[in-house]
């Protein structure tokens, strides 16, 4: 097929995908949300007389995040007829986060048969979680709980409405919310009761403890009871420790055994510790094996527990060794005996990285003790084996660099005299993950004028040296801004022009921090110069940076291909070490995601990649190729928020950041309400094959990923869309 003829078939597909938004008009808007620009073009897409044109304007408002949107959002929700647009004013709201949109919210919030409500109660908890301060948060916070009390009074309450309000509460944590939230545990419907439970875990309270028994035993939803669980751990519940240790041992559903196995170690009774250890030790059932053993370090503080020592010593011998949880659980139970079982070999030098990171965080549970572990061992103290450890790592070649970081933040817990001299010789090495570590560290260091000097160079040199990472320069500006901010700011004017527009905002960011322009009088004008050089949106990709970090890397075409594509036409098989499973993607939701995976996907990018993280009943996530949580592409990509839930099976972007996403991505094992509009949703798994994904450990293996494009019939033809 021709180059011509396949943007003759595109075209085709994308009218008829999207009929009532052309294609060039998506395309615009995709790319203003990809340069983060609001300007005349999406001003006038939002007065469009299209209804789809403007909510997908609307949209692009919110993900762009630009205050100067929201007078014109709340003109047109005034006027607006249409509801699915008005939702999409409203979600805008919440996303843009700004204090500003607290008077629209909080008038439309006034008529409680709104149709609207949802969405109000979203936006209205994020406002105020990102605004605790502002005078209208109490009133957004009270808005919020007086929504839920007429929901409780309705004989069939909205579901919608009421899932938004208890995840409004658990942001905003308005006052009188405990009880309200409680008042939704006997909800008929599971979810509504899961989500209570959520609610009050995370705000802490412990007022439903009598609740949190009877739905951990009787009720029939999984969810529910892991979330009851939680909420016995919170509450303290020692009268449910029998009930618990029951369920952390015999139910049948995982992620309610590995909530009831947390809420064990919060209630620190040490009587239950042994019946949580198993009889045997599989790899198989690793992530529930890690939480045993990190509950058994909490409960068995300095105990000497053989039956602890010799199941973690099992466990360690056949995980190589590699799991943090389990050395901090072992220093914990035996600090001695720790000192004494410390690895002394290596497993495949590849891995050995793992197995120094492992132990460093280990041997960190001693600078905790009065006398920093000094009395453990009749030889070396912890911390001048630590020592060793580093010196290794950092005059070793291959893969021990990405133990680097766990080493320094053990070693410097330990606040030793060469702290200060090490921390600056390290701020010369090539990873910009151990610079990153590095500056992190020296932020909490005196403020002396060595140390400032030092990351000033380090900061001019990262924006030279660093090509794929950028964290090295983020925490550099960071710690300089924490130690002296008089002395950072000439760094942070260099920032300005950095390539990146993520440094570039961090700098904007930072210099526009009240009262800094009364030592730098100047400082107003150079933001204003380097706004009217657009340095506050993102930039073409320039070849000559040699970097492709925070640039705009797409051009039409590609826009034209993702946008071109329809939700349930495109997917990716996963074969892992555990078997197959299959994300559905929703490139209609998050067209630049989808396209930015299926590229990385069909070069081979996640074939053999390790998971390197797995938290049950929360998450499982893949994607990064240094396997430390810390690796990507070279590159970032917006978030592209929508109004997909994070129920379970949903498949987001990992980020450290907005707009950080790269290559690592995760399902959710269960609904995760907290991350919704917080995190880009572009896929899902199918309940079957979450099967699989929930046997996926950490260090299991990603074998191949396949992308599978749905064919369609175009004038007798088989067209790939």
């Amino acid at each position: 097929m021709n180059h011509l003829f396949s943007v003759i078939i595109v075209l085709f597909f994308s009218i008829n995908l999207f009929a009532q938004i052309p294609t060039n008009i998506l395309v615009q808007i995709v790319k203003a949300e990809d340069e983060r620009r609001w300007d005349a073009t999406l001003e006038n897409l939002l007065k469009d007389k299209n209804p789809k044109i403007r909510e997908r304007a609307a949209l692009a408002a919110g993900r762009i995040g630009n205050e100067k949107a929201l007078s014109l959002l709340s003109m047109v929700i005034m006027e607006e007829k249409s509801i699915e647009v008005s939702r999409m004013v409203v979600f805008a709201f919440g996303e843009i986060e700004s204090a500003g949109a607290s008077e629209a919210v909080l008038s439309w919030m006034d008529n409680e048969n709104s149709p609207l409500m949802a969405k109000l109660l979203e936006a209205a908890g994020k406002i105020a979680a990102t605004n605790p301060k502002h005078e209208k948060t109490v009133w957004l916070g009270k808005a919020i709980v007086d929504a839920l009390e007429k929901e409780v009074l309705k004989k069939m309450p909205d579901r919608e409405t009421v899932l938004a309000g208890l995840t409004a509460v658990l942001r905003a944590r308005p006052e009188g919310s405990e009880p309200i939230a409680a008042k939704f545990l006997n909800a008929k419907d599971a979810r509504i009761r899961a989500d209570a439970l959520n609610t009050l875990a995370r705000l802490r309270s412990k007022i439903v403890n009598e609740k949190g028994r009877e739905l951990l035993a009787k009720d029939k939803d999984a969810v529910v009871r892991a979330n009851a669980a939680r909420i016995l751990g919170v509450g303290e519940a020692k009268e449910a420790l029998d009930m618990l240790l029951d369920a952390a041992t015999k139910d049948a559903d995982s992620r309610v055994r590995v909530s009831a196995i947390r809420a064990l170690g919060s209630l620190k009774e040490a009587s239950v510790a042994e019946k949580l250890i198993p009889n045997s030790v599989n790899l198989t059932d690793k992530n529930e094996l890690l939480e045993i053993a990190t509950t058994l370090g909490r409960l068995l503080a300095n105990s000497n527990n053989e039956k602890a020592i010799k199941f973690l010593e099992r466990f360690r011998d056949l995980d190589r060794f590699e799991s943090a949880e389990t050395e901090i659980a072992y220093a914990l139970i035996s600090p001695k005996g720790y000192m004494k079982a410390v690895p002394n070999s290596r497993n495949t030098d590849k891995n050995f990285w793992r197995q120094l990171s492992a132990t460093s965080q280990g041997f960190a549970q001693f600078a905790k003790l009065e006398d920093k572990g000094k009395s453990l061992s009749a030889t070396e103290p912890p911390e001048l084996i630590l020592s060793g450890f580093l010196k290794g790592a950092l005059n070793a070649e291959g893969n021990l660099y990405k133990a680097i970081p766990d080493l320094l933040t053990a070693y410097s817990s330990f606040k030793p005299q060469d702290l200060g001299e090490l921390l600056l010789r390290s701020l010369n090495l090539k990873d910009p993950i151990v610079r990153a570590t590095v500056a992190g560290i020296m932020a909490d260091q005196p403020a002396s004028k060595e140390n400032v000097e030092a990351l000033k160079k380090a900061f001019t040199q990262a924006i030279l040296t660093d090509k794929r990472d950028n964290d090295a320069q983020l925490a550099i500006l960071d710690a300089l801004f924490k130690l002296d901010q008089k002395e950072a700011v000439g760094s942070l004017l260099i920032a300005l022009n950095a390539p990146d527009y993520l440094v570039r905002k961090k700098a904007f960011q930072l210099l526009r921090t009240e009262g800094l322009e009364k030592d730098f009088p100047g400082l107003p004008t150079s933001l204003a110069n380097a706004i009217a050089k657009k340095k506050d949106q993102v930039l073409p990709y320039a070849p000559a940076f040699g970097t492709k970090l925070g640039q705009i890397l797409n051009t039409n075409a590609d826009y034209l291909r993702a946008v071109s594509r329809k939700n349930g036409t495109v997917k990716a098989v996963f074969t892992t070490s555990k078997g197959k499973f299959t994300i559905d993607f929703t490139p209609e939701d998050a067209p630049l995601t989808v396209d930015n995976f299926i590229k990385l996907a069909k070069s081979n990018y996640f074939n053999g990649v390790s998971v390197h993280r797995v938290v049950p009943n929360f998450v499982m996530q893949d994607g990064d190729p240094r396997g430390d949580g810390n690796g990507g592409p070279g590159w970032s990509n917006r978030c592209e928020l929508n109004l997909l839930p994070y129920g379970r099976g949903a498949v987001g972007m990992a980020l450290s950041g907005k707009d950080t996403g790269g290559s690592q991505w995760f399902v959710t094992h269960a609904p995760q309400p907290h991350l919704d509009g917080g995190y880009t949703v572009f896929g899902n798994v199918n309940e079957t094959e979450m099967k699989i994904v929930d046997t996926i450990v950490r260090g299991d293996k990603i074998l191949t990923v396949k992308i599978v494009e749905v064919t369609q019939k175009i004038w007798g033809k088989k067209i790939k869309t």
